[in-house]
């Protein structure tokens, strides 16, 4: 079963969905229900799993070359400040 929704537009947002519309041969209505399914998917991707989760293939895959970083970033940071100041 389908439903219908009632949206009201910006002019600016309805100019540029109408046109895209035009551009694409498709109906205005599909041109939002696209752009809705494209916002949903990309929603649900963003809040699967903790923060972590989504970055931890990230850690450790790139190297400072700096052997003591973690102990000792504080003394790094105010020697890159000192440099640069």
């Amino acid at each position: 079963m389908q439903s219908q929704l009632t949206v009201r537009l910006s002019d600016d947002l309805d100019r540029n969905v109408s046109s895209i519309a035009k551009r694409l041969r498709l109906k205005r209505s599909d041109i939002v229900r696209m752009a809705l399914e494209k916002f949903l998917e990309e929603f649900h991707l963003e809040n699967k799993g903790k923060p972590y989760d989504r970055v931890k293939s990230l850690i450790g895959t790139i190297s400072s070359g700096i052997s003591d970083l973690g102990e000792a970033h504080r003394e790094h940071l105010l020697k890159k400040i000192g440099k640069n100041a």
